[in-house]
């Protein structure tokens, strides 16, 4: 029996393969090596003698059900892990999402007029300083910080009614004084005259 070798490596080069996805007929081996150019490796691959070998099954369906139960929290204990806990989710990489959520929620309440230019510019300085741990504690603490100083100026508010009230008895009372004095001293100065006449 001959070598079919150089059959083998042409019609590797027509079909465009490895040579071990080329199957040669057992049963018409003379007939294929005789033929020793691509014309009639050609022909060949067209009567049926020489075919292309169908792609290995390479199935995924194991990894997919792995992936699917590690998402559920299993096979991630203790001895399923090979680096650090910082080389696994960089803490970087934690401060960098928390640092972006903080300030697109503060950008969004500065663009929405909830909080006023001085207000974000402590908030996100506050929020670099790792003051807030998430969205929430911040959401939190601009809504007691906006009910503090609402509460502050109705204080204030009400300190300056009370104050301009205060002003304007005192006013009165000067202005009741003075038309006092002057009323006694008219009629004193009518008593001195009637008594020189």
């Amino acid at each position: 029996m001959s070598s079919l070798k150089l059959q083998k490596r042409l019609a590797a080069s027509v079909m465009k393969c490895g040579r071990k996805k080329v199957w040669l007929d057992p049963n018409e081996t003379s007939e294929i090596s005789n033929a020793n150019s691509r014309q009639n490796i050609k022909k060949l691959i067209k009567d049926g003698l020489i075919i292309k070998k169908p792609q290995t099954v390479h199935s995924r369906a194991r990894c997919r059900k792995n992936r699917e139960a590690r998402r559920m929290g299993r096979h991630t204990g203790a001895g399923k892990r090979k680096g650090t806990a910082n080389a696994r989710m960089p803490e970087k990489v934690i401060w960098m999402r928390r640092m972006r959520v903080l300030r697109r929620l503060l950008k969004k309440y500065r663009e929405d007029k909830k909080i006023d230019k001085h207000m974000y510019h402590s908030l996100y300085l506050q929020s670099k300083g790792n003051i807030y741990k998430n969205k929430r504690v911040l959401m939190e603490h601009i809504h007691k910080k906006k009910a503090e100083s609402a509460r502050l100026k109705v204080l204030q508010e009400q300190a300056e009614a009370r104050r301009n009230r205060s002003k304007a008895a005192h006013e009165r009372k000067l202005a009741r004084t003075a038309q006092k004095n002057a009323e006694m001293f008219a009629h004193i100065e009518d008593n001195v005259a009637e008594d020189e006449s």
